[in-house]
């Protein structure tokens, strides 16, 4: 790991991502891509020093209230977090000046922050977003394997949903020729029923690959699954867009499973979402009112 300092903290849609890199291990990780031009090894985690501080700052600065996002780039609950936290200190100042929260990971560690978690939903918004790719546990070791379990993040939506924090699961990647069946379908819409999210966001029954993250997927490739990359490079060449041949078939599946199931499946539907701002309280002081 290693310390910079930064100029700003916040994107212009209100995102942040505190961590640079990530020791997730996640094979098909798009964050490795060149475009993205991080100028050190992507294991090397880079932390953001004065974050915290930039922070604060840029929400005492706002005129208007908004969801705050975190963990685009980088989960916000790699390893480190345990000794940085960081992540904690935002959901902190988060709750401190009243906005709402949103943030995407992988880890159980969100666990650690449920107290701050409740209290920034209790006045305003908060949703947590899951990532569930590959609902058999001994492939998602091979895929994902440095995080919680297909299985324990399920666990981990269920307490959510108990403490009344809306989730929305992230079914993205699904690998070609590797996950791309019914049966993974079926398993992950199911802990999303049996969990009872919000919405699911899907792209598309397939993966993304470009110059950086193609490299050290192919390495991985060749390491566990012999001659599926061959595979890759005959049926798909250097795309972008990598859809599995039988994406139209798993999306129609994908659609009406959601819909039977009244699981938001509308990417736009839940975007915003996820983006508009609630205050509780006001609305709270607006029923007392019309009493």
């Amino acid at each position: 790991m290693h310390y910079t300092k930064v100029k700003t903290i916040l994107s212009a849609k209100n995102g942040m991502n505190l961590y640079r890199g990530c020791s997730h291990g996640c094979i098909y990780c798009d964050s490795r891509s060149k475009v993205y031009n991080m100028q050190h090894s992507f294991e090397d985690i880079e932390i953001k020093s004065n974050a915290i501080e930039l922070l604060e700052k840029a929400l005492k600065g706002k005129r208007k209230k908004c969801m705050i996002g975190m963990g685009s780039m980088t989960d916000p609950y790699i390893p480190l977090e345990k000794e940085i936290q960081n992540t904690r200190k935002a959901l902190e100042l988060i709750c401190k000046y009243d906005f709402g929260a949103t943030l995407i990971t992988k880890s159980e560690s969100v666990l650690r922050d449920l107290d701050i978690l409740k209290e920034i939903n209790r006045k305003t918004k908060c949703v947590i977003q899951m990532t569930l790719t590959t609902f058999d546990e001994k492939l998602c070791e091979i895929i994902e394997p440095n995080v919680s379990t297909t299985k324990e993040r399920f666990e981990i939506l269920k307490i959510l949903n108990q403490n009344n924090i809306p989730a929305v699961v992230w079914l993205t990647p699904v690998l070609p020729f590797i996950n791309d069946t019914k049966e993974n379908l079926a398993g992950i819409l199911d802990y999303c029923i049996k969990a009872k999210v919000y919405g699911v966001i899907c792209f598309g029954m397939g993966v993304t690959l470009r110059e950086g993250n193609r490299e050290y997927f192919y390495e991985k490739l060749d390491k566990f699954f012999p001659a599926i990359k061959e595979k890759y490079i005959k049926t798909y060449g250097n795309n972008y867009i990598l859809n599995s041949p039988d994406n139209k078939y798993l999306m129609n599946i994908f659609y009406k499973t959601c819909k039977q199931h009244n699981i938001a499946c509308d990417n736009n539907e839940i975007f915003q979402y996820l983006n508009t701002f609630e205050s509780k309280t006001i609305k709270e002081n607006r029923q007392l009112d019309l009493f």
